[in-house]
């Protein structure tokens, strides 16, 4: 995992931005655009519309543009085509920057050309299970798919998204085998969890916590190194299941690139910015109303962490023989 720490507040964090871009590139600031491939109002578009605001003192107009489709490609399209001037960046969770060259045969942009800025949050998924199951926790539910190969079914986001890669890669770990049910979105989703149609989804912490709370879903183990301070009773997959369970290390993350060839004084300077932004209180506290902890890194270890998710992810998608067209 990246292990990442809060860097100290600005104090004064308009003026320090406004000094940094004046010092990095020697001119007036000029319009950003932020491109988010996907649809607005989830996690992802809350995020950059907060960072993006946070960002104008010291970038005068910062535009959000949700590009959605095609899970995420088509708007890493476009970013990937924009001028390396320093005007676009996308703001994106892992599928366009690296998990998407995996699942597709052919793709319009190279992830590999993608240049890393910054990190943005992460939000770690869980394993929830309608209390049907006659299961309490993770051991009883792996021994519970052995004995049932193939009858259990699974809900995810969608084919290729973080929730069906969660249950795959659990599959490969515990040897166990499920019936996967993809749905457009973590909406429909849970809806059909919480009917009880499918009884098992890989969510994300921030949208399936609430409902272990009410007792309408239970979350046998988090999928990160520690427990989640939201749900401390909740132990991790290392701490409640077999020693192969250490490996199921399953996060949500943002993060944040720019076209091929931008300039490394253009990179830094959003690099220093963005991080600034992350840094404050009052973006700290949004992020963890949202269950979301922000993370603040170099874009060098930003871009360590692309590259070991792609081929941890890679290695899953091939294993598992997912193709998407």
């Amino acid at each position: 995992m990246l292990r990442l720490s809060l860097i100290r507040r600005a104090a004064a964090l308009g003026l320090a931005l406004c000094a940094a871009w004046s010092a990095a590139a020697g001119a007036s600031p000029k319009q950003l655009r932020v491109i988010v491939p996907f649809p607005p109002s989830g996690n992802l578009d809350t995020i950059a519309r907060l960072v993006a605001e946070g960002l104008q003192p010291a970038f005068g107009v910062v535009i959000v543009e949700n590009r959605p489709g095609a899970n995420g490609n088509i708007g890493a399209d476009q970013a990937f085509k924009s001028p390396p001037d320093g005007s676009t960046l996308m703001f994106a969770p892992y599928g366009p920057i690296a998990v998407n060259q995996h699942l597709y045969p052919r793709l319009s942009y190279d992830p590999a050309q993608w240049v890393p800025v910054a990190m943005l949050g992460t939000v770690p998924n869980v394993l929830a299970i309608h209390p049907s199951l006659p299961v309490q926790d993770l051991a009883g539910f792996i021994a519970y798919l052995r004995a049932n190969p193939g009858k259990v079914a699974f809900a995810s986001q969608g084919a290729g998204s973080s929730s069906h890669l969660a249950a795959e890669l659990f599959m490969q770990l515990t040897g166990t085998s499920m019936l996967h049910i993809p749905y457009k979105g973590t909406g429909p989703a849970l809806v059909d969890l919480l009917g009880g149609q499918v009884t098992v989804f890989f969510d994300t912490l921030s949208s399936s916590g609430k409902y272990h709370k009410s007792g309408k879903l239970r979350i046998l183990a988090v999928a990160d190194d520690k427990r989640s301070p939201v749900l401390p009773e909740v132990p991790t997959f290392a701490e409640a299941g077999p020693p192969s369970m250490s490996q199921m290390m399953a996060n949500a993350w943002y993060a944040v690139v720019a076209p091929p060839n931008t300039p490394r004084e253009v990179v830094e300077k959003y690099e220093r910015a963005i991080n600034e932004v992350l840094s404050s209180p009052a973006i700290q506290k949004k992020f963890e109303e949202m269950g979301i902890a922000p993370l603040v890194a170099t874009s060098a270890e930003a871009g360590r962490f692309m590259r070991q998710e792609a081929e941890k992810w890679g290695r899953v998608i091939r294993a598992s023989k997912i193709t998407l067209d």
